[in-house]
């Protein structure tokens, strides 16, 4: 054990000393494991106790684990709230940040796997499993070269930094000393955007590229930003300014030039070379003629890893195309119910297009369809307490907020952000409001139940407030889980009492919508279908205007395998209530149902499956279905 110390002395040394701070915490970590090691057995403690040396040690490497992890990723760490570090932007690009991030995968997987689990208690083992899985997952997707391809419309650098930089977003501004966070963040942009460039021209290099219609969307983005110098105020970089508190009224005149020559000298020029990389040497090198992963190199098994990942199942991408298409029928005759329900007697095609195309379906302003969302989500709020107990939801509160004008086009319908700790940020629904005809009236119901209350806002911000978890699992993030969870939540309308015919016809809709995606994302990326392809499955099967259609297939060209995790998630957790409800009877209690949902935080959904099986057991059923 002294050997294997010795070892992991000399793993570290490689280290610069800019990361000296990972040597400590590891050194430290394998120390407490060969004591642990080495120590006689405490035969007091029953095998399986809480507060065990084992879990101890163990809560000690996951603390240690998402502190190093945060000091070797600073943006992320201001994006959760954390640390101190809000002026560091390295490049997190570069060949060495990667080996950084390896080697502390690496590191802390061997660190648990050399304890035995054997003593810790059944929640302790669970997190152990987690931590476990999760280091494993995360050398396996290192496998693939994702580096190549840094950022699609959806998800970039440039937009992120330019939410942070509006002064409403994740980046501290209330103090003086904030303001100046910023601009020393603001001054590493440039540096920041050089390591995007150089990665996707070695992209260009490794024939790693993005679609060319993704990277036309990336270029409107980033030249939003990329305005002239001299019109530095009109740049949402400046907003800081314009929200300046009153206790730095003072320093307003010394603030205005340090952001004046920031975004003079240094950001404003970065984004426009970045623009101009993007437009006139990378489009060019853009694939025009493929659209999945599965036609670049090693695409096959990429894409194979992005479902297991997403799902976090071993379905195959031939079983999520089947399952897909079966949906998708079901749905349609759900549709036909609302038909009969409204008295309308044409076909299923012309429901969708007077559905899609009469104007008592489309909001007159995007004010109006702000309003309406806030109603709805406040009728909704009254009712919670009928699926849900009234003491175990979120402290947390929540916003409906319109997205930013200059990520709207390419921004899904609606988003969540999580609320801040220290609670000067409440959870944010940010509700697409561009073209309002592809925003009809119906679709409020289920995207409000799904981004805000019982969705998003209550699974993400109940899990950020449970203490007891270690950092790790309040932030983590199960896609399959967490989406799964927002789609079963718009199934929730009618036990609300909250739904009407068309609000009922839009929650089919927006699960149309994630059938749909089964059948679009494997067909994009398992059977080489164009994009094209995609947009005529769309129209055949959902109600849906060009700009929404053309954003989706475009989602799925950028994000491979992302989409699965909807559905997936959805029929997991709803099979899972199916099977406790036939084991339980009249035990069965919808809303300690869901509380045994939502108690772990985010679970892959085969261990999802365990929590309940255990919990129906301790209700008196067997697991199977049958009291």
């Amino acid at each position: 054990m002294v050997q294997n110390l010795q070892l992991q002395k000399l793993r570290f040394s490689r280290l610069t000393t800019t990361q000296s701070t990972w040597f400590i915490p590891i050194a430290f970590i394998v120390a407490l494991i060969f004591v642990v090691a080495c120590s006689p057995r405490d035969t007091s403690a029953p095998s399986g106790s809480a507060g065990s040396p084992t879990a101890a040690t163990l809560t000690k490497i996951y603390d240690a684990y998402f502190q190093a992890n945060l000091e070797l990723n600073p943006l992320q760490a201001t994006l959760m709230g954390q640390g101190q570090q809000h002026d560091r932007l390295p490049d997190v690009y570069s060949e060495e940040h990667r080996y950084r991030q390896r080697m502390l995968e690496e590191e802390y997987l061997a660190a648990v796997e050399r304890i035995d689990p054997a003593q810790l208690s059944e929640s302790d083992y669970l997190t152990y499993q987690l931590f476990r899985r999760d280091r494993r997952v995360a050398l396996e997707q290192m496998q693939f070269p994702e580096h190549l391809i840094p950022m699609n419309q959806f998800y970039n650098a440039p937009s992120q930094l330019a939410v942070l930089g509006s002064g409403t977003g994740a980046q501290p501004f209330g103090q003086l000393e904030h303001y100046a966070q910023w601009e020393r963040r603001m001054r590493q942009i440039p540096q920041f955007f050089a390591g995007i460039e150089r990665n996707m021209r070695q992209g260009i290099e490794q024939d790693v590229v993005l679609p060319a219609v993704v990277v036309q969307r990336l270029i409107d983005q980033v030249r939003t930003h990329a305005i002239a110098t001299e019109d530095y105020q009109s740049s949402i970089f400046w907003q800081p300014l314009l929200l300046l508190p009153e206790t730095l009224e003072a320093s307003r005149t010394e603030l205005s030039a340090s952001y004046q020559a920031a975004l003079q000298e240094a950001v404003l020029p970065a984004y426009r070379a970045l623009a101009d990389f993007l437009e006139f040497e990378y489009l060019p090198a853009a694939r025009t003629d493929e659209f999945g992963i599965g036609t670049l190199p090693n695409g096959k098994a990429w894409y194979e890893f992005a479902v297991r990942f997403h799902t976090t199942t071993n379905l195959t991408a031939d079983e999520i195309h089947a399952i897909g298409l079966s949906e998708v029928a079901r749905l349609h005759d759900a549709i036909g119910t609302v038909m009969d329900e409204v008295d309308f007697t044409g076909t299923l095609a012309e429901f969708f297009a007077f559905t899609r195309d009469d104007p008592q379906f489309h909001y007159a302003t995007r004010e109006e369809m702000l309003a309406d969302y806030r109603a709805f989500a406040a009728a909704v709020e009254e009712r919670t307490e009928r699926l849900f107990f009234a003491e175990r939801l979120p402290r947390a509160g929540y916003e409906i907020r319109k997205v930013e004008e200059f990520r709207e086009r390419s921004a899904s319908s609606g988003s969540y952000s999580v609320p801040s700790e220290d609670g000067s940020r409440p959870g944010i629904f940010y509700l697409n409001t561009y073209d309002l005809p592809a925003r009809p009236t119906w679709a409020k119901g289920a995207l409000t139940l799904h981004e805000a209350i019982p969705g998003h806002h209550y699974q993400l911000a109940l899990q950020r407030e449970m203490e007891h978890l270690p950092p790790f699992r309040r932030y983590g993030v199960e896609t399959a889980f967490n989406e799964g969870w927002g789609l079963y939540a718009e199934s929730l309308g009618d036990e609300l009492g909250v739904y009407e015919s068309y609000d009922r016809y839009g929650q089919y809709i927006a699960e149309l919508w994630r059938a749909i995606r089964l059948v679009v994302d494997t067909g994009i990326h398992a059977y080489g279908w164009s994009r094209q392809d995609v947009l005529d499955y769309m129209y055949a099967n959902a109600p849906v205007q060009e700009a929404r259609a053309v954003s989706e297939a475009e989602r799925f060209m950028a994000l491979p395998g992302q989409a699965l995790a909807y559905k997936i998630g959805q029929l997991h957790i709803q099979g899972l209530r199916d099977k406790a409800e036939a084991a339980l009877g009249d035990d069965f209690d919808v809303r300690e149902f869901h509380w045994q949902v939502l108690r772990h935080g985010a679970l892959p959904l085969e261990l999802l499956s365990q929590q309940i099986d255990a919990w129906v057991l301790s209700e008196g059923g067997d697991g199977n279905g049958d009291k």
